[in-house]
């Protein structure tokens, strides 16, 4: 996978700070910088110019990968010359993370759902571009059942429509996969589009032997 490199603009007004200036809509890098603590454990993703600011603040311990973006500033009226920081598509931060944010719940969102079933509906086995799909719960809401990761899978318009409010075996509709919550790590990975090669190899050294994703 090859990295992204853009070039975006940051302007100053006056006395303020640096203002963030994307580029048009078509241009805006979809890149996301992988946000570690200093202990090199994963948080989260960033965008762009969340990375500025932490470089800006000097608030980056250690970095990982070829730099991927580079921001341009301002120009200095001593020098003339004009600041540049290249951001990192691994970022590691200075300070200790909270207690909480070291093992933190993944969010479930029908994206990262469709992409832990890979797309395919887990009662037919088809596999369906997000727009023809939908979550469906193991054990429909109406009888107790929760929006929780262990009981939704993703499931077509037809098959969801078809198993109604049942469980599977009262519609005659076994499961193809058990529905499980994924670990931090594997939740990065589902939740992200656009990975570079070196946050992937670094997310998948970390992933859980019997993850479905180290293959």
């Amino acid at each position: 996978m090859e990295t992204d490199t853009a070039t975006l603009s940051l302007v100053c007004t006056g006395a303020d700070a640096p203002v963030a200036v994307p580029p048009p809509r078509e241009h805006t890098p979809a890149v996301r910088v992988l946000s570690l603590d200093a202990h090199g454990r994963a948080m989260d993703w960033i965008g762009w110019q969340d990375a500025t600011c932490l470089y800006a603040r000097d608030a980056v311990a250690w970095t990982l990968g070829d730099p991927c973006l580079r921001v341009h500033g301002g120009v200095c009226r001593m020098t003339g010359e004009r600041s540049m920081i290249e951001l990192h598509p691994i970022v590691a931060t200075r300070g200790h993370a909270r207690a909480r944010a070291l093992d933190p719940t993944p969010t479930l969102s029908n994206t990262a759902l469709f992409a832990r079933d890979a797309h395919l509906c887990l009662y037919c086995g088809e596999q369906f571009a997000r727009p023809h799909l939908t979550r469906d719960h193991v054990m429909p809401l109406s009888k107790g059942g929760r929006d929780v990761w262990e009981n939704v899978v993703s499931a077509c318009f037809h098959c969801n429509s078809r198993k109604g409010n049942r469980t599977p075996q009262q519609a005659h509709m076994p499961l193809l996969a058990v529905p499980y919550r994924p670990s931090w790590i594997e939740h990065l990975i589902l939740s992200n589009r656009n990975i570079l090669a070196d946050q992937m190899a670094f997310l998948k050294a970390q992933l859980p032997k019997r993850s479905k994703l180290a293959a």
